[in-house]
């Protein structure tokens, strides 16, 4: 990210895609959480104008696939059996990120579909070159993917969560659309918690301690290593540091306190981009009984709903997050071979896999806390 101009490249990513800026991208690269030595070889592609970046796209080369969130390792052990290589592969992502925001950045004055078909044939052509298997486009946004699909792309489905503002005045407002037997659950949990003392805020841009980054990338270590090696630690402490020199604006802090004590107990990290809520990272130095839905769900959906925020993106997995407003979406990976074997192992057995995606999303709905039809 070095190579492109932070002005240029971010006039094309635009405001609501926080994970896409170059501040972001970069800042994975420089702590060396990005490089060859962790498996991610950036290969970005830019398109240039009479000099002027015109449009542009993260990407990666990969020898494996850990921290894509999509967990493709089975279609390597396939190709493994079948003696093809799998690795290394090209994809386009925001690393470490299982946002469903990407796609190629383009000037909103040229049209995007015929810059998007330029810049496929540029990976097509650095697949060739360097003898890449393949080209993944994970976490795509639907328009895109649609294009994608019409390039001769096969779609794989995954399970997410979306919180979804329906014009609510206030959380209460919110608790209205849950079952009667829900919503006096999640009434408890919240009065349980504030009884025992602990009190939970939210504190948004130039307002986060500086203390705060170094502290959330040891709540971030330390709850990652309670999951050994199922864990997802792929971020330094220089990461979380630099966050508060060149994002801090976009960020905001989940903070819960002890009486009598300074420094927050446990720490949440969401990210702002346009009317959109992510949840990112999040640890505490103690077990409280209902403190992770307080500061990772209810907390934040009241800071939404007081900030007049249209979604929020809470993060991958958890079966309980259907009976705290959340709803389950589908998220698309999109995956071209250019051995025709694995396209055709791929395209013989990706129906099934997306009707097991249905199929458990179903599964998620009917645990819904909502009165509707979750949707």
């Amino acid at each position: 990210m070095g190579h492109l101009d932070q002005e240029e490249w971010n006039f094309l990513a635009g405001e609501s895609r926080p994970f896409m800026r170059w501040e972001w991208l970069a800042l994975l690269e420089d702590s060396g959480a990005v490089c060859p030595e962790t498996g991610w070889l950036p290969a970005h592609c830019a398109v240039r104008k009479d000099g002027r970046l015109i449009a542009g796209a993260p990407l990666y080369l990969k020898a494996h696939g850990r921290g894509e969130f999509i967990y493709d390792q089975m279609w390597a052990e396939v190709a493994d059996r079948l003696r093809r290589p799998y690795y290394p592969k090209l994809i386009a992502v925001s690393p470490f990120t299982p946002a469903a925001d990407y796609s190629f950045l383009t000037h909103p004055g040229l049209p995007s579909r015929a810059v998007s078909s330029a810049m496929l044939q540029a990976m097509t052509r650095l697949a060739e070159a360097n003898d890449l298997s393949s080209h993944h486009v994970l976490f795509a946004d639907s328009p895109f993917a649609e294009e994608l699909e019409d390039a001769g792309f096969m779609g794989w489905e995954h399970q997410g969560f979306m919180w979804v503002n329906q014009g609510f005045g206030s959380f209460e407002h919110f608790l209205d659309e849950f079952r009667a037997g829900q919503r006096k659950n999640i009434r408890r949990e919240r009065r349980l918690l504030r009884d025992s003392g602990v009190r939970v805020e939210m504190v948004e841009g130039p307002d986060i301690p500086d203390s705060w980054f170094s502290l959330m990338y040891r709540y971030y270590e330390e709850t990652n290593d309670k999951f050994g090696e199922g864990g997802c630690k792929y971020l330094p402490e220089t990461f979380f540091t630099g966050l508060a020199d060149g994002f801090r604006e976009r960020l905001a802090f989940s903070a819960a306190f002890q009486p009598g004590r300074a420094e927050p107990v446990a720490l949440a990290l969401l990210v702002r981009g346009g009317d959109m809520l992510y949840g990112r990272y999040w640890g505490a130095s103690q077990d409280i009984p209902f403190l992770h839905f307080e500061l990772c769900y209810y907390t934040p959906i009241e800071w939404a709903i007081a900030n007049k925020l249209s979604f929020f993106d809470p993060g991958m997995g958890g079966e309980h997050k259907p009976r705290r407003g959340f709803c389950s979406r589908v998220t698309r990976s999109m995956h071209r071979f250019r051995d025709p074997i694995l396209s055709e192992v791929f395209a013989r057995n990706i129906p099934q896999l997306n009707a097991i995606t249905q199929d458990y999303i179903e599964g998620l709905d009917s645990l819904s806390a909502f009165k509707r039809i979750c949707r």
